[in-house]
């Protein structure tokens, strides 16, 4: 029943988190776009305190924006302002609240890999947390420490990396990605939460009370937008990455993470560019062909298969293995407590359902080593070689 109402939670907490981020990151992708696209204002208008406006058409209507960077001159702010800030906040607080479900209470499943790191289950979700708060730390210090966006660029790359790095040395392949997404996304929202809402309200307050506002916490709240919109794709990809165990199962699985990354940053970079009338074209050429270098660089090697005479004998083994790992779970009636269901639909209960999904065993339980889920039914990886050998692939290198 325990792990019954985790997964109705877990289902919620999904849900609210793809809601929200769609409305996060739609809206923020709509005001760069708006940003980047403003024209010039018109004398009268720029005496008013107008930076840029634009013209656009949507549903039916016309619409007219305008910036004012300063807040309006010579006339009162309107009272109702909308703020884009629940969308960021709800998208972190269903997150973590996935986080807590599915890799702190399923710690011993989900989150330690005590082939990587022997951990307890209060040390690795001290680890998991106290790693976001550095992570905010250290980054929130380079951006106030190096002036050049290009050089804090290059500098938050490779602490992602090494962030990267670090997690694959101490959690599950999976959990490392995810915690790297966490990490990401929570600086993200805590430079909602810290600079861009903080900021525009001592803004907003200076031009209520009749001052000429502060510049400053603007051009931080600018930053820190900017930094965001480059994080989004990174992000996005890690919060699929769980049904693509190619990408982590393998020992390289941080270095494919930062290229992916990489790759996600440039396609954003070009279509900012874009904005401005310039289309970059070797930017998303260099994208692709970093995903393609990334792909060959942990293809697995394919030895030569079992004669025919030997593969009956060959599957008999297979079968023995998967029945005794792998069907408590898998199968039309699992028999491994607290499953109701086969995860996924997977049924592995029959030799034909086996024969049916053999790419599919040989990447979970070979490939990636990402099943049986935590290693929970102890499959060594001797009877990894056998389901290799039998499927044609190897264990990764």
């Amino acid at each position: 029943m325990d792990n019954y109402v985790a997964d109705w939670l877990s289902l919620l907490l999904r849900w609210t988190h793809f809601i929200a981020g769609v409305a996060w990151i739609g809206s923020s992708l709509y005001f760069v776009w708006l940003d980047n696209h403003l024209e010039p204002p018109k004398p009268q208008d720029l005496q008013r305190g107008v930076a840029g406006t634009i013209w656009s058409v949507h549903g039916g209507g016309f619409y007219n924006a305008q910036k004012y960077p300063l807040g309006p001159m010579g006339e009162a702010l309107s009272d109702k302002l909308h703020w884009f800030k629940w969308e960021a906040y709800t998208t972190w607080i269903s997150g973590m609240g996935m986080l807590a479900i599915i890799y702190w209470w399923g710690a011993n499943a989900y989150l330690i890999d005590r082939s990587v790191m022997a951990l307890s289950v209060p040390a690795a979700i001290g680890i998991s947390v106290a790693s976001l708060l550095a992570g905010w730390l250290v980054y929130d210090f380079l951006c106030h420490a190096v002036k050049n966006e290009a050089a804090l660029g290059a500098l938050l790359f490779i602490l992602f990396t090494a962030a990267a790095w670090a997690y694959a040395q101490v959690f599950g392949a999976r959990a490392a990605y995810i915690h790297v997404g966490a990490l990401v996304g929570t600086l993200m929202v805590w430079n909602v939460y810290f600079h861009v809402i903080p900021g525009q309200a001592k803004m907003l307050d200076a031009i209520r009370a009749g001052r000429k506002p502060d510049a400053e916490p603007g051009r931080v709240a600018k930053q820190r937008s900017v930094h965001n919109t480059y994080f989004t794709l990174p992000v996005l990809f890690v919060m699929i990455s769980n049904h693509y165990p190619m990408t982590y199962g393998n020992s390289y699985g941080w270095l494919v993470l930062a290229a992916i990354g990489l790759a996600g940053v440039l396609v954003r970079r070009f279509f900012v560019l874009r904005h401005f009338g310039r289309a970059p074209l070797w930017m998303p050429v260099v994208a692709v062909l970093v995903l393609v270098a990334a792909a060959v660089a942990i293809a697995p090697a394919r030895p030569g298969g079992a004669n025919a005479a030997k593969a009956e004998e060959a599957f008999a083994k297979v079968q023995a293995i998967v029945t005794e790992r792998c069907a408590g779970c898998h199968a039309e009636k699992p028999s491994f407590p607290g499953i109701a269901a086969a995860p996924g639909g997977v049924m592995l209960d029959t030799p034909e359902r086996i024969r049916q999904a053999a790419p599919r065993i040989s990447q979970q339980a070979v490939l990636t080593k990402a099943m049986p889920i935590g290693n929970l039914t102890r499959m060594t990886d001797e009877e990894r070689a056998v389901i290799g050998a039998w499927s044609g692939n190897q264990l990764p290198r």
